[in-house]
């Protein structure tokens, strides 16, 4: 991860704000999504194609880390597998549900694969089984996850051209 690199797309993305826009005082968290380089590039090409406007994390990681939970207003700088920002995105909704009590507009909103429930259950029940032992917890159908909703608020058309979203 290149923090100056991070840092300037932040910088960017204020400069086309109004002077007195919220997020010209708002803080980031910078990430990639997913727990490998190829998901981290699947996922942030979903994000950038605006099939991807929802993610969800296991509640249990976020505890066994001692993280605040994200917040509606939250920015996210989007991350590829090499650490460089292709977006940002802002949280619109934050709540806890079960992971057996997902829904299928959910898993729609998450943009992978089919995007359906059941494509959904299956590939968040194998990246589960195989991230929570890191946390010493196994997947479960009814464990909490945090789910988010997100909108697109500025993007890279490619990792070294920032435009707004």
């Amino acid at each position: 991860m290149n923090q100056q690199a991070i840092d300037d797309f932040w910088r960017a993305y204020q400069a086309t704000l109004p002077a007195d826009a919220p997020a010209r005082n708002a803080t980031y968290a910078a990430e990639s999504f997913g727990d490998n380089p190829g998901l981290a590039d699947e996922l942030a090409a979903l994000t950038l194609a605006g099939a991807k406007t929802a993610t969800c994390s296991a509640l249990w990681e976020w505890e066994a880390a001692n993280d605040p939970l994200p917040h509606v207003g939250l920015h996210t700088i989007v991350l590829d597998a090499q650490g460089a920002p292709r977006c940002i995105i802002e949280t619109t909704e934050v709540f806890i549900r079960a992971y057996d009590q997902v829904d299928a507009q959910f898993a729609w909103e998450e943009g992978e694969g089919d995007r359906s429930l059941a494509y959904w259950r299956d590939a968040h029940r194998r990246f589960f089984t195989r991230t929570l032992p890191r946390v010493g917890r196994t997947f479960a159908p009814d464990m909490p996850l945090v789910c988010e909703r997100f909108r697109l608020v500025y993007r890279s058309l490619t990792p070294d051209s920032p435009a707004p979203a």
